[in-house]
């Protein structure tokens, strides 16, 4: 696959959406346009709503670039649109996306290939905190969302029953989890390969949330991460959840590193961040990619990924 296959192309960029992560994912539409801009690419942003694909077909777009975050655009939704429409897209396929956005079907592929991850149990609609997985404190999290919104760390149990309810606003179904003391360290894959593990410190705040991950100097970063002999192996367990997922051309991996050394996979991000605080641009920065090479290597990897198959034989797409 060459360099710049898509030069001559419309270049959808699709911005926003219809999750809770809407003004993220604009950041990075923002980022990736004016790249691709400098790079000389006709690109346009596509703010996507519910007629996005009337927008696609109006502005002849050829090849999309999926800057989109959470819900519908991260989970399978947009990425089967545009398989139906036949319009080459970026970032991992329908399958991939739904399996790495439920964070209960994450764990079950994890731990079919062998890849540590914090003990957990499904809590559905209706279901309290009865039945914990392990011993308090516990993580609970909505089973299908990103950007740490409705995630908790709980410590008491008088806690547990409001940390379920938060979850529950953005998600019916609960994950509660083992909470894993440690490090978090957060690994880049591109096209086959783990680019970079880096060491990711809230200041000030115990868990990553959406403020402390999207304001300006809430966080310190640690790259490479000072995992001594680690390293290489925290590179090759983030590989290895991102084939398990089936995470496609590029993914952001995060872990728990335990003082012991025991790493665990909190789970793989399919359309990681690409704006100006965005950890998956830094790990390539570090490893040699700058983001203009970065986004265009990305749009390179745009495929359609099904196949269209007709009785009497033969397949189109």
């Amino acid at each position: 696959m060459g360099r710049g296959r898509f030069r001559g192309s419309k270049v959808g960029v699709l911005s926003g959406g219809l999750s809770s992560e809407r003004e993220i994912s604009e950041r990075s539409a923002r980022s990736v346009t004016a790249a691709l801009r400098a790079l000389g690419y006709d690109a346009c942003e596509i703010a996507v709503d519910r007629d996005v694909a009337l927008q696609l077909r109006a502005q002849r777009i050829d090849v999309a670039f999926n800057a989109l975050h959470g819900r519908y655009g991260e989970d399978g939704c947009i990425q089967g649109l545009l398989e139906v429409m036949g319009i080459p897209y970026t970032g991992a396929g329908v399958l991939g996306s739904a399996l790495a956005m439920d964070k209960w079907l994450t764990k079950q592929l994890l731990l079919a290939a062998r890849v540590p991850t914090p003990a957990a149990t499904l809590m559905g609609p209706g279901r309290t905190g009865s039945t914990l997985p392990c011993p308090l404190p516990v993580v609970v999290k909505p089973r299908g969302e990103g950007s740490s919104n409705g995630v908790s760390i709980v410590r008491a149990s008088a806690a547990l029953e409001g940390a379920l309810a938060l979850a529950r606003r953005y998600d019916p179904d609960v994950v509660v989890e083992e909470y894993i003391p440690g490090r978090e360290v957060t690994v880049a894959v591109l096209d086959g390969q783990a680019l970079a593990a880096m060491e990711v410190v809230p200041l000030g705040d115990e868990l990553h949330t959406y403020d402390v991950k999207y304001t300006p100097g809430r966080e310190h970063f640690v790259l490479p991460a000072p995992l001594g002999d680690l390293y290489p192996r925290a590179l090759e367990v983030a590989l290895a959840t991102h084939q398990a997922l089936y995470a496609g051309s590029y993914s952001r991996v995060d872990l728990r590193v335990r003082d012991d050394g025991a790493l665990f996979v909190l789970e793989c991000n399919t359309l990681p961040g690409l704006h100006e605080l965005g950890w998956f641009p830094a790990m390539a920065r570090h490893a040699g990619v700058e983001f203009n090479e970065l986004i265009e290597r990305l749009l390179d990897l745009a495929a359609v990924n099904v196949s269209e198959t007709r009785l009497g034989g033969g397949t189109v797409g």
